[in-house]
């Protein structure tokens, strides 16, 4: 209960911030020029002193998190009820600053700092285990995020546990219904993006959807593998620079993230929710390059190292994907099912959990008339992904996992001991 009221809060404390943005935009259009730079700056200044396991989506820390070779004490570095706190206010600034972000991502680690923090309330030789928390935790974050209950023990089983032992299925449910129904309480029981209207599909539609699939697929490796060279690191000059001067290089992205925004008519501020939901009600008056405009800002707010997730972004774009394919074909009288696919399509291709995605999109839209096409289209971007990409969230655990590794100084090579591990 306590998780999901934390996912509560967090989601209250978010839309408030977009909110406060879209009132600085109000006021003068240049605003963000002079907003969103030194914002950026100041949330990664903040994230490197205080807290550097909240960079990022957050995934990645819970993944690192359960892995069978971290020990209590190095637990700390990647969920704990402080970082929770520490990425709520984070991330909450990050929207507050215009970036194409989301806040599912985050809810997952702030869930299960709250669930591993309660770890220390049951007595010696209980039979929940840190393991089970964790899982348990991350999925009530997806399912309280999303208001999508099966989407969260999916995840649990693909992303975070890869199995679900039996004694702590009853414990995963149990969070999972707790936590949603803390969110139900807040928000109402209704689906995110309402639903869809979906007219008879006549066979003519195996091509658009074929196309729709196939460019899900494509730009969602790219753009899987774009993000693993930007936050892992290569040898070139811009990832030096990131490196030497982490403060700078993200108030250099901030500036190019307004300059994007107001490329765009302010349609790749904040993380995008507005825009799928018109996409899916018919409203197509989109900007000109609204994918592509979207796909670099999205990038660039994970390149700086602020914290936020990709969920919401990346369903953002899928649903332009959709809808550009719609227009291409003719298809604008089935544009909400072509959007709906390119939502799960690039969604799996991003993650590379194509379960996952159909699941969050079906319950999304109340799309259970489509559950055939969506999983079709979630697989079929996933395989085009798994040809320009690994999986994303995976190697970025291990990033993590590398942050546990000591430093060996040259006098600790000389006596045989580590020196201190690195906090970033």
């Amino acid at each position: 209960m306590l998780a999901g009221v934390s996912v509560v809060a967090f989601t209250w404390l978010c839309e408030r911030a977009l909110n406060g943005f879209v009132a600085l935009r109000t006021f003068h259009a240049w605003w963000p020029f002079i907003w969103t730079p030194p914002c950026l700056g100041a949330l990664v200044w903040l994230t490197r002193r205080y807290a550097p396991g909240a960079a990022g989506s957050g995934i990645p820390q819970v993944m690192a998190a359960l892995d069978p070779t971290v020990d209590e004490q190095d637990r700390r570095l990647f969920v704990s009820l402080r970082l929770s706190a520490a990425k709520a206010v984070l991330t909450a600034g990050g929207l507050m600053a215009g970036l194409a972000t989301g806040r599912e991502g985050p809810s997952v680690q702030i869930a299960a700092g709250v669930m591993q923090h309660a770890r220390r309330w049951l007595p010696k030789g209980a039979p929940v285990s840190n393991h089970g928390l964790l899982t348990a935790g991350g999925a009530a974050g997806i399912a309280a995020a999303f208001n999508a209950p099966l989407a969260g023990v999916m995840f649990a089983i693909e992303e975070l546990s890869r199995r679900i032992e039996q004694r702590n299925s009853g414990l995963i449910i149990s969070a999972i219904v707790l936590a949603g129904l803390m969110a139900v309480s807040a928000f109402g029981n209704s689906t995110y993006f309402g639903v869809i209207r979906v007219p008879p599909l006549e066979p003519g539609f195996l091509f658009p959807a074929l196309l729709v699939t196939l460019a899900s697929g494509v730009l969602g490796g790219l753009f899987s593998r774009l993000l693993h060279a930007s936050l892992v690191g290569t040898p070139d000059r811009f990832s030096r620079w990131r490196k030497d001067h982490p403060v700078m290089f993200a108030a250099a992205c901030g500036l190019a993230i307004a300059l994007i925004g107001w490329a765009s008519g302010g349609a790749s501020f904040g993380s995008g929710y507005d825009y799928t939901r018109r996409l899916l009600e018919g409203q197509t008056d989109m900007p000109l390059l609204y994918v592509t405009l979207r796909f670099v800002a999205t990038w660039l707010a994970a390149w700086s190292g602020v914290p936020g997730g990709i969920f919401a972004p990346s369903l953002a774009i899928g649903a332009g994907i959709g809808a550009d394919v719609a227009l291409l074909t003719g298809w604008t009288a089935s544009s909400s099912a072509l959007i709906a696919l390119g939502m799960a399509g690039f969604l799996a291709a991003v993650t590379q959990a194509p379960l996952t995605a159909f699941i969050i999109v079906m319950e999304m839209v109340d799309g259970h008339a489509m559950v055939l096409s969506l999983m079709a289209a979630a697989l079929g971007a996933k395989l085009v992904s798994r040809w320009i990409s690994q999986p994303l969230y995976s190697t970025l655990m291990l990033a993590q996992l590398a942050r546990l590794q000591p430093i060996l100084t040259p006098q600790s090579k000389a006596t045989g001991s580590a020196g201190e591990r690195p906090i970033s």
